[in-house]
């Protein structure tokens, strides 16, 4: 089974060789995108642009943010598209957000985990 973490952008690569996916629709500020250890950008599973500024990181809405996230990526063929673009290869989600505990990221890993499993 694939092993399916999330990383900050800012943070050092792990020195194993995994598929690493920035899933931020923005470019995360500060660092160059050449500077950035990344396989892939795709904005396609990252939170639509009015869900991510409703929820705005407050960790109050962290519930409701998943519900819906998880209600997005139903009704997309992304999730799938980026287990198959990694292969047999671990994934590492690239994310900006600084909350260890109220991201994207983690209801992504988790959703992915799940389609993973099926």
């Amino acid at each position: 089974m694939v092993d399916i973490r999330v990383a900050r952008v800012y943070d050092e690569p792990e020195p194993e060789s995994r598929y690493r996916v920035l899933v931020d629709r923005l470019w995360p500020r500060g660092i160059k995108k050449e500077a950035l250890a990344y396989d892939e950008w795709d904005k396609n599973v990252a939170p639509s642009p009015d869900l991510r500024k409703w929820f705005g990181h407050e960790p109050e809405r962290f519930d409701e943010f998943t519900n819906r996230y998880r209600q997005e990526l139903d009704e997309s063929d992304a999730p799938q598209q980026l287990l198959e673009a990694a292969g047999t290869r671990d994934i590492s989600l690239l994310i900006a957000a600084k909350d260890h505990q109220h991201n994207h990221g983690i209801v992504l890993r988790d959703y992915l985990r799940e389609v993973a499993a099926d």
